[in-house]
């Protein structure tokens, strides 16, 4: 069973998208980047924040909640990094190599297809 952690903005999270609710509502639905795990078992961890910018402590978040969550035997095997990091963040080229580098679990750009063609 996959098990997906998202990370997103930390500047976008909850001001901007409203509790990442797009994100969850493409995950339940199997909509974006989230349909190959049409017909799976797959489920939702959670969603981390990259810590802010520059991300720099992407990789302490990381290992903080698969602190908390070792106990619990539910650790992330897929990350899916949120629209607002991968077309809005200067700094997420380096915020995914630290995430491939130190996770050792596939890191998959994109979540939700709702993004607006244009704003006007």
């Amino acid at each position: 069973m996959e098990k997906i952690l998202i990370i997103g903005c930390k500047n976008t999270m909850d001001d901007v998208c409203i509790g990442c609710s797009r994100c969850m509502v493409a995950f339940n639905r199997r909509e974006g980047v989230f349909a190959q795990y049409k017909d799976t078992d797959a489920q939702l961890l959670g969603i981390l924040s990259c810590g802010g910018c520059p991300g720099s402590s992407i990789v302490q978040r990381l290992a903080q909640l698969k602190l908390w969550n070792m106990p619990l035997g539910e650790l992330p095997t897929k990350i899916h990094v949120g629209p607002c990091l991968s077309d809005h963040c200067p700094y997420v080229d380096d915020v995914i190599t630290k995430i491939q580098v130190k996770a050792g679990i596939d890191v998959i750009e994109g979540t939700h297809p709702y993004t607006p063609e244009k704003v006007f």
